[in-house]
């Protein structure tokens, strides 16, 4: 029997079990790719290089410039250097359990699609046999683990994330209340300039609701050394209200209610729906990111299917 999906909530053993997900999407092992000549076509991956492998007697065609000059003189015949183009590269994942993704219409909590969408990529990537590394950070919080090209640091970013999520959920507060610290989008950004090296794939996971005008400048300078994508959770009720109806939503000061066939209310919800949209399509066009969409009615992994490239490479 099938377990249900998880609504509010979801705990390090079903993050665990993402791997199962990340083994359909049949992601291929990372394999060097030899080169006879170095330097004669540009890599498409931003920050990668050239590892030595072996040095080998020169043939016709090999770049003079790759000549092991001291192999040569004690062998008495030209030697060349041959290159392996290097796989492996830091893959961090910027986790947002922040309080306005405790909700959701549909399906499960946008804090769960969060959840599993860096549960996903992190067995991906180290499927790959690239590093994994993340910042988890839910408005109390923000926890940052360099990247690491081991299990234990998928398992401890995975515990990471379930924890936060209970230290959101379980202090008595409502998971609106300030708390007077910072561990926001923003800051999440700044640690990640610290810790991303150069080359680094980057996805950052949120519903982006939150921006302000300092996340573009702080998207972009993450985004000029390394290729960044923006994975935006989004609940169906966030871009349109029901035509008729009475709803309450949580507030800092308890339930707010309001009346869905107030035309009104109808014409200045859109409203904002619509500016907010344009401030975060100039906000990801500004900073030079790959912006995509998971609903809160959608499987993961599904998503990450057509996302990723061919057999789902993270690109």
């Amino acid at each position: 029997m099938t377990a249900p999906e998880p609504a509010t909530h979801i705990s390090l053993p079903g993050l665990i079990r993402l791997q199962a997900d990340a083994r359909a999407l049949k992601l291929p092992a990372a394999r060097p790719v030899r080169s006879r000549q170095a330097g004669l076509q540009r890599s498409p991956r931003r920050g990668r290089g050239m590892a030595f492998a072996e040095v080998r007697q020169y043939q016709p065609g090999d770049d003079i410039r790759s000549i092991d000059w001291r192999v040569t003189a004690r062998r008495q015949s030209p030697h060349t250097k041959l290159y392996e183009e290097e796989r492996e590269r830091p893959v961090l994942l910027l986790c947002d359990l922040g309080p306005s993704l405790f909700f959701a219409s549909t399906g499960a909590y946008k804090q769960v699609r969060c959840a599993q969408l860096a549960g996903i990529l992190s067995w991906l990537a180290l499927g790959s046999g690239d590093q994994v590394g993340g910042i988890v950070f839910n408005g109390h919080e923000l926890t940052v683990q360099r990247p690491a090209r081991r299990k234990k640091s998928v398992l401890r970013l995975l515990d990471t994330v379930a924890r936060q999520q209970r230290i959101s959920r379980s202090d008595g507060e409502s998971p609106h209340q300030p708390t007077g610290t910072r561990a926001d989008l923003d800051t999440a950004l700044q640690e990640a300039r610290r810790v991303a090296h150069t080359g680094s794939r980057i996805f950052v996971i949120s519903d982006f609701l939150n921006i302000t005008p300092d996340t573009s400048r702080l998207l972009g300078s993450l985004a000029r050394h390394n290729t960044v994508s923006a994975l935006r959770v989004i609940d169906p009720l966030e871009l349109k209200l029901p035509d008729s109806g009475h709803f309450a939503i949580a507030g800092d000061d308890g339930p707010v209610w309001f009346d869905s066939s107030n035309p009104r209310f109808q014409q200045a919800y859109a409203e904002k729906v619509r500016q907010h949209s344009e401030a975060l399509g100039e906000c990801f066009r500004t900073a030079g990111v790959q912006p995509a969409s998971v609903m809160t009615s959608d499987q993961p992994a599904l998503v990450l299917q057509t996302l990723l490239g061919p057999r789902g490479h993270i690109g």
